[in-house]
């Protein structure tokens, strides 16, 4: 079970979990919550490279469309093929199961630039005013 506070967040909801010099990237509960009832995902190929605030894919829900933003610049080598297969994963468990890609990430790349969970907890906070 990954817990929410271990992890770094993007002010564009991705959330980031890095060991050694890959970097797991998911979406938060609160984007889960607000998409509500997801239908589709679309997710790059293993092999594509991304790039720290450009979009990697696609996530659709009953009401709209959100663009997915990759945190750290690498080369994407692990994608979550069941996410795909079954969005509704996501809603169960976005933490864990709900993994979408695995970036290998430049040499010297780093998270610190991401917000912390405290901090990501005031700006969805903010949001919801």
């Amino acid at each position: 079970m990954v817990d929410p506070k271990t992890l770094r967040y993007a002010a564009t909801h991705e959330w980031a979990r890095v060991e050694g010099d890959t970097c797991t990237i998911g979406i938060s509960k609160f984007a889960v919550d607000q998409l509500t009832d997801l239908i589709y995902v679309e997710l790059p190929d293993v092999g594509d490279n991304v790039f720290a605030g450009e979009t990697f894919g696609e996530i659709e829900s009953v009401k709209a469309v959100g663009e997915l933003y990759s945190p750290v610049n690498g080369e994407v080598t692990g994608v979550n093929e069941k996410i795909v297969n079954d969005p509704s994963i996501l809603s169960a468990d976005p933490y864990d199961k709900g993994w979408m890609i695995k970036i290998k990430m430049e040499p010297g790349s780093k998270v610190d630039h991401l917000l912390t969970y405290e901090q990501y907890e005031k700006q969805i906070a903010s949001e919801q005013h």
